[in-house]
């Protein structure tokens, strides 16, 4: 990590729980790397684990509500132009809005779980007018255990907490992979009941 970085997240960590759930908010660090100091936070004592997922769980609802928010009421011309400043870019915005297109609001749900997609998500959801109620259901039903994950492996990580990168994708891409299967076994079945309509 950059010194800034590291600056900056030991300024949030300073601040407990509200540090966890600001910087998932922001998402100029990764939550990744947030949630796993987290976890090391838990390790130490300074907070509860339970604590920290909740912390995790509503900074992470809330970074989402605010792309679903620019999709909504800004749409695809206002992210083109100012997505970079959220670190979205504009093969981010494809791939996601072919995922949504494609596969329909349950994708909201799986695609956390698959790198690129996960957080670009949101933005299509909130173009399609997808219901606030519905998204954000399934966005917290995605992100309790993604958080649980990572506060538990900074927790096992210790002071080791930055080799976080390494140890998450022996779980990250298993967890992918079946996050696609879903979405494929989701696919099959929707176009088996539209052809039963039929």
């Amino acid at each position: 990590m950059s010194s800034i970085v590291s600056s900056l997240l030991n300024w949030l960590m300073d601040l407990g729980y509200l540090g966890i759930a600001l910087g998932l908010m922001v998402e100029i660090i990764p939550s990744e790397i947030v949630l796993a100091y987290g976890g090391y936070m838990v390790s130490q004592g300074s907070i509860t684990i339970i604590g920290a997922v909740i912390a995790g769980t509503i900074g992470g609802v809330i970074a989402q509500w605010f792309l679903y928010w620019i999709g909504y009421w800004g749409g695809r011309p206002f992210l083109e132009k100012y997505g970079k400043f959220l670190l979205i870019r504009k093969h981010h915005l494809d791939m996601a809005e072919r995922w949504f297109q494609k596969y329909g609001a349950g994708v909201v749900l799986t695609a956390r779980f698959i790198p690129v997609v996960r957080h670009a998500i949101s933005i299509p959801a909130g173009i399609a007018r997808m219901s606030f109620a519905r998204f954000t259901i399934l966005t917290t039903v995605a992100i309790v255990p993604w958080s649980i994950l990572f506060i538990y492996l900074g927790i096992k990580l210790g002071s080791h907490w930055r080799d976080i990168g390494d140890v998450a994708s022996k779980y990250t891409q298993p967890i992918a992979i079946v996050a696609i299967l879903v979405i494929v076994v989701y696919l099959i079945i929707a176009v088996r009941k539209k052809k039963k309509l039929r």
